[in-house]
Order: structure tokens, then sequence, then C-alpha cells
């Protein structure tokens, strides 16, 4: 048995299949998904139908697509920049779906294999134990009849900074925000939201995430996605980048946790067809 982990899909399930085949993936195997397993590419729908399936035999983290996917089935936001979700709203097993992607977590952690996923990362001002908690906070709202409620006040860049003591649905906005759209910060904490490009392009006074000196070492090696600018390079072991801009014309990849092992597709086209 192995277990792979495969960063954003945003669509491109026929990306998707030609990476499991290549990596031999079999019914014994697992798979840690990092969010974002829609929008933009052209095929969301069998990518939601085929990981669906997949039942216990996959892990994957809520990425701030998915999460706007699940905004707009519950008619918090009628954004129309997204014509590739539209397949996902009109299928007749769309609510099916829908439940079951709300109820996947922020945060994966397992011990044993020694690595801890989120979509964007775990910003360095929180330990692994306090960002489990954060992604539980949210987690609760998000499988509760106030889901609908969430949706309405998600969307927003204010607060940009994490307190102790923020409180209702601004505490839940600024997790969501660190854990799904997190990517340069201040050494503070403060998230910087519209830099997305390469790591020496970094706006005034904000760095990477991963290059922040965390106040507590995670006793884990990070797995996340998020970032297709990096091209799966960090520059450092324990924090490792899944997202390789498939659904940019670039590549699909697939790292097996055991050894570490990459294997990655091209891209066949690009895929890309809104905003």
């Amino acid at each position: 048995m192995a277990t792979y982990a495969i960063g954003d899909i945003q669509g491109c399930y026929d990306e998707l299949m030609e990476l499991l085949d290549l990596i031999d993936f079999n019914d014994s195997d697992q798979l840690w998904l990092a969010g974002d397993l829609v929008n933009r590419g052209r095929q969301s729908i069998e990518v939601l139908r085929f990981v669906y399936q997949l039942g216990d035999r996959v892990k994957c983290v809520l990425g701030n697509h998915d999460l706007h996917l699940l905004a707009l089935h519950y008619g918090t936001t009628r954004d129309k920049r997204n014509a590739t979700l539209q397949q996902v709203l009109e299928a007749p097993d769309r609510d099916e779906l829908m439940n079951w992607l709300r109820f996947q977590p922020l945060l994966v952690d397992d011990e044993s294999l020694g690595y801890v996923m989120t979509h964007a990362g775990i910003p360095h001002i929180w330990s692994l134990g306090k960002a489990r908690k954060r992604a539980k906070e949210v987690e609760q709202i998000l499988q509760s009849d106030d889901a609908r409620e969430f949706f309405n006040h998600m969307y927003g860049n204010k607060p940009d900074s994490w307190h102790n003591h923020l409180e209702g649905w601004v505490r839940l906005r600024v997790i969501t925000n660190y854990f799904t759209r997190m990517r340069f910060i201040t050494p503070s904490g403060q998230l910087e939201f519209h830099g997305n490009g390469e790591v020496d392009k970094a706006p005034s006074g904000f760095i990477p995430w991963f290059e922040a000196r965390r106040a507590s070492p995670l006793p884990r090696k990070q797995i996340f996605g998020h970032w297709a600018a990096l091209m799966g390079e960090t520059g450092k072991p324990d924090c490792i980048a899944l997202d390789t801009g498939c659904v940019w014309g670039y590549g699909l990849r697939a790292m097996r946790l055991e050894d570490q092992a990459i294997t990655q597709i091209a891209c066949h086209a690009y895929h890309t067809e809104s905003i």
C-alpha cells in the first residue's frame, strides 16, 4: 500500500487519470488531495464524482475554489466569472456531491506518516495544535445548519491578521483565509492577498509564508497547494508544494509520502476558461 499526495487538480480530470495510471494507483493505495478540486478546468464534475466514489481511500482538504463552489451552491454569491462550475450546479447529483464536499476538512494530520496537509499552508504564528483547533472551528460550522450563513460572511480580506480576541464571523473568515488563501505574510502574521507570483516578487514588507520563522516548530512536514507560481519548489525540505499549474498548461504532480518520490505529467493544453 502506498499513499500519494496530489496538488491542485482544478477540473483537469484527464490529466488526473493519466497521472494515476502512471503511478499504478490501485485499490490498496490511499490518495491525499491538497484542495482546489474544481474550477478553471473543464471537467470539474468528473473530478468530483471520481474523488467522491473513492470513499475512505481519499483524504481531501478544502481549497478556496472548493469553498467558492459551495458558496455558489448555497446561493450566497452569484459571481458569473466561473462558467466551468455551471456543470456542477446543473448536475443531477449536485446535492449529494456538495454535501460530501462541505464535510471535507481544512487540515489533515497524520502522525504515523509524519505529514500535515492544508490547501495554502499553516501560518508560522500557530503551532500544530492551535492550527488543528482553528481548522475545527470552521469545519464545525461548515458541517452544521449554519453553513449557508458562513458563506454569507466568508468573502473579504479583513481582518488580515490573527488576534486571539477575534469572535464570530470575522474570526472564521480570517482562519479560512490563512488555510486557503495565504501566500505572502509579515513576521507579525499579516496576510497580503494580491501577490501570487514568484517568491522574489514579494510585496514590500512581506515574505513567503514558509520562509517566516515559526514561533513553534511543526512536528510534521507540510504539504500544500494553492501557489502554482512556485512550480513545486520552496527550498524548504519540510514544506512541500504540490501545485505545479496543470490548469495553466504546466503539469500535475504526485508525491508518494512513504519516500517522497515525485511523479509528474505534462498538461495537454491550457485549460482555464475563467478569471
